[in-house]
């Protein structure tokens, strides 16, 4: 029995948007959002408080938040890997503050110079003061179906995570593929350890489509009645660690995918193809997503 309705959390404006080596204006970031909330997402994930120096396509993220022009039932979310990033997004006023940790110590020793334990507990004093403030916690699992260093993570590994990360006051976990390696059968097995201790409505999937996988993926994650998944306008955000390889699966495709299931998305698939069109033409260049690109050259054929 597959879900009857599915939530798309879009992470274009932020996972998408902080790999462009390019600048995107202010605007153009803010219209992005406005496009997105118009073609019904409800869950967007705006910018990320972290320093400017680290990721410099970031540096407006004060200014991006108070641009925008609220809708109710709208959830405008950010990711803060400290306390100084929280204190910037409550500021902003953002509903929901987003936190991670790898499932692979190489990932962590490598990329942040801690190991997972110490990496989760440097986020319990975000969390506690996101609670503390009533905005919502939200925390990814990343590397939960491979590491670009170690290679296989296993699923002890990813289970210890997601128990650390409620330990620490995380209301929603997300199962990241962050270098896209993922299949079926692993996905699977993967959803069922965290389905052990998380409630459906607070688990979902995060999957790049680095090897073509990650609809296949979401259909796996479907199956076992998950019902949240990460997507990105236009499949914005490109996978540092395979080169050339595109990044988030886009979320027009996932929406083609879930409508053609007969599962509702609230979200209008032709508003939302002219919203990925807007930020592509913006970064110069056309969408990764299939589906987007086969409908504009649809309308453009007389």
């Amino acid at each position: 029995m597959l879900p009857t309705h599915v939530t798309l959390v879009d992470v274009g404006p932020r996972d998408g948007l902080q790999n462009e080596a390019q600048a995107v204006s202010v605007a153009d970031k803010i219209e992005l959002v406005h496009r997105l909330q118009s073609a019904g997402l409800r869950e967007i994930e705006v910018t990320s408080f972290v320093s400017p120096k680290w990721v410099p396509q970031m540096a407006d993220n004060a200014q991006v938040m108070a641009g925008l022009q609220r809708q109710a039932g709208v959830r405008y979310s950010v990711l803060t890997p400290n306390m100084k990033g929280f204190e910037g997004a409550l500021a902003a006023r953002a509903d929901e503050v987003v936190i991670f940790a790898a499932a692979s110590e190489a990932f962590s020793q490598r990329n942040i110079n801690c190991s997972i334990a110490e990496s989760i507990e440097r986020f319990r004093p975000v969390a506690e003061a996101a609670k503390a403030h009533g905005m919502k916690v939200r925390a990814a699992v990343s590397c939960a179906l491979g590491c670009p260093y170690q290679g296989e993570v296993s699923l002890d590994a990813v289970e210890d995570v997601v128990q650390r990360l409620q330990g620490i006051g995380a209301d929603h976990i997300g199962i990241a593929d962050t270098i896209g390696v993922g299949t079926a059968g692993r996905v699977t097995a993967v959803m069922a350890r965290a389905m052990k201790h998380v409630p459906l409505a607070e688990l979902s999937g995060h999957f790049h489509d680095t090897y073509g996988q990650a609809l296949t993926n979401i259909y796996a994650c479907l199956a076992l009645g998950i019902h949240t998944f990460d997507t990105s306008i236009a499949g914005l955000g490109g996978c540092p660690y395979a080169k050339g390889a595109t990044g988030n699966v886009a979320t027009e495709d996932v929406v083609y995918l879930l409508h053609g299931l007969g599962i509702a998305t609230g979200i209008d698939l032709d508003r939302l193809v002219d919203t990925g069109a807007f930020i592509s033409t913006a970064l110069g260049r056309k969408p990764v997503s299939r589906v987007s690109n086969a409908m504009l050259a649809k309308r453009a054929t007389p």
